[in-house]
């Protein structure tokens, strides 16, 4: 009979063990659940890639590209407070640090990173779409979503992706012509419009709502953060959709794997150094940004647009048989800084709460 009862209690006590490491898993599924939705949304987007084609069901072309967009920057509008849009907008030596480094230094490093590989074999094509990357501007939305996913400096992330997206009108034709040797007359018009569309619009529509429902919107308690990291989700699923769906491009595994290392490789270094200049003292700069900054900058300072980069490539290169391989490096990197800042959000945001709480300590 004893034996029989301890027995019992030893089943019971590893049915409870069982119990709290399930509760254990499942808590950290809860936590990183963006995570687990981008393994989730990139594997849907491999099986069935025709559901977020461009033309497919879903429409990405409008449910992304403008009603996405549009409800990331009203999202935005809702959460930030008009003083904070208003101490962003004189945050001079962010803004120049990040308009410089973007459309500036990433140009000439990627220029001499082409050079050197040069040597090596790797198809020339893809080298100079390559260089064209290089030469956009930041995009609108993922950067602004992946900042506000960290809890770093929206109003920031928003103020340099859509000065830089309208800034990238007049400077990319001329980088494109200095780096790759070709010049494009680019649709300002159109694209002024669209961008004041998606981006000024419901940024002025939530800031409006804000100030005038403050009180119920703080009732409610939105959380607005994992509203944009699901519109991310969204992103990713619709970019993978087209990057899986792409069968009309003629070129070796080799090749593929190759620009795919290049692509990765570099947006990890230049990631690590803007974060390491914006961070360490030895640069003299770094006192001036606080932490809520250097998200922001090392987000929008390396990412670059696809909204601007396929259409200028398409007026560029119409006709040219070569476009296909021209449009991969893009193709690439695009769907890469998504995904690699999605991955990095808990850690830069474990770096940022740890900073602040060292620089609290230190006031």
């Amino acid at each position: 009979l004893l034996n029989r009862r301890h027995g019992v209690q030893g089943w019971m006590i590893v049915q409870w063990r069982a119990r709290q490491n399930m509760y254990h898993y499942l808590e950290r599924l809860r936590r990183n659940w963006f995570l687990c939705g981008i393994v989730l949304v990139i594997a849907a987007a491999k099986a069935a890639p025709y559901l977020g084609v461009s033309g497919g069901p879903i429409r990405p072309e409008y449910s992304v590209k403008y009603v996405a967009v549009f409800v990331i920057f009203l999202n935005s509008g809702l959460s930030i407070k008009s003083e904070q849009f208003a101490e962003a907008f004189f945050q001079l030596e962010v803004h120049a640090f990040v308009q410089l480094f973007t459309l500036g230094f990433i140009p000439l490093f990627v220029y001499c990173l082409v050079h050197a590989l040069q040597p090596y074999g790797v198809n020339p094509d893809l080298l100079t779409g390559l260089q064209i990357v290089s030469c956009m501007p930041p995009p609108v939305s993922s950067a602004v979503i992946l900042t506000k996913a960290v809890g770093g400096n929206e109003a920031v992330a928003i103020f340099n992706s859509a000065f830089g997206s309208f800034l990238g009108i007049v400077v990319t034709p001329i980088l494109l012509l200095m780096v790759v040797g070709v010049s494009s007359a680019v649709p300002l018009s159109k694209i002024f419009f669209q961008l004041t569309s998606t981006v000024v619009v419901p940024i002025l529509i939530g800031n409006f709502i804000r100030r005038n429902f403050k009180e119920e919107l703080e009732k409610r308690k939105i959380d607005y953060s994992s509203i944009g990291q699901c519109i991310l989700l969204l992103i990713i699923y619709s970019t993978f959709c087209d990057t899986f769906s792409k069968s009309d491009i003629n070129l070796d595994t080799t090749s593929l794997l190759q620009i795919a290392a290049i692509v990765i490789l570099m947006q990890l270094s230049l990631l690590a150094l803007s974060f390491t200049v914006t961070t360490n003292e030895n640069f003299g700069i770094s006192s001036s940004y606080q932490p809520k900054d250097v998200v922001a900058i090392i987000f929008c300072a390396t990412h670059k647009s696809l909204t601007l980069g396929i259409p200028m490539m398409k007026i560029i290169y119409h006709g040219d048989p070569s476009l296909p391989l021209l449009s991969i490096p893009l193709l690439f990197y695009h769907p890469t800084q998504i995904l690699l800042g999605g991955l990095l959000v808990p850690k830069v945001r474990t770096w940022m709460l740890k900073a602040e709480g060292a620089s609290t300590e230190n006031v």
